[in-house]
């Protein structure tokens, strides 16, 4: 049989494979640059203060706090000029930001921040699985641009992934309630974010196994 639909010099294996969508590679970029500032805000929070005035006196948490807080404003507006719409999850966590955020900064009191991941993650959870049980599976309607799955991987992908966020969710709390604001900080960029792209690279036979051309 001819492979006529596989693009020269592409393998069938290779073909078989999971791609990206284009634009991926930015969206990431456009994702993780709020978390990047907020990192070198808090690390950085005293020569922020001799910078600008306005900042003096400040704890460097909540400069941080603010900067994260602007530097997703400009994210999710670069994500909207670009990509022509907001991503649902992003949309949502900055949401989280701005509340949780604004309450940090209003009371002067950093538990506010160093809770919405664990809020965030809860509700994403929550979401994927209780969708599950009604027997949809939600993470489709999110990633269906960017992975193809046939039913059957859709709704696995949903439940792994709904467990996941618990698991961040619960992680979180240990190392905020645990550990001084510097360590919960570099948890949060150097630990989390490696945590869930090993977790998403483990699921690359699962894409490979349930795409849309194997057999429920």
């Amino acid at each position: 049989m001819s492979n006529s639909n596989i693009p020269t010099g592409q393998s069938p294996e290779k073909a078989d494979e999971p791609q990206l969508e284009e634009g991926q590679l930015l969206k990431m970029a456009l994702e993780l640059g709020p978390l990047v500032v907020f990192f070198f805000a808090n690390a950085k929070g005293d020569a922020l203060a001799n910078w600008f005035p306005f900042l003096s006196g400040m704890q460097s948490i909540f400069i941080a706090t603010a900067a994260f807080m602007v530097a997703t404003i400009i994210s999710l507006t670069l994500s909207r000029i670009k990509f022509g719409k907001l991503p649902v999850m992003p949309l949502i966590s900055g949401f989280v930001v701005f509340v949780f955020g604004g309450l940090t900064l209003y009371l002067q009191d950093d538990t506010f921040i160093k809770m919405k991941p664990t809020i965030v993650n809860t509700l994403f959870g929550t979401i994927l699985l209780v969708g599950l049980m009604f027997g949809k599976s939600l993470l489709g309607y999110v990633f269906d641009s960017v992975f193809q799955l046939n039913a059957t991987g859709w709704r696995i992908l949903t439940f792994r992934w709904g467990v996941f966020f618990f698991f961040l969710a619960v992680v979180n709390e240990v190392v905020w309630r645990n550990f001084s604001t510097d360590m919960w900080v570099n948890f949060k960029v150097f630990g989390v974010m490696p945590i869930t792209m090993v977790f998403g690279a483990m699921q690359m036979p699962l894409l490979n196994k349930y795409g849309p051309n194997a057999e429920e």
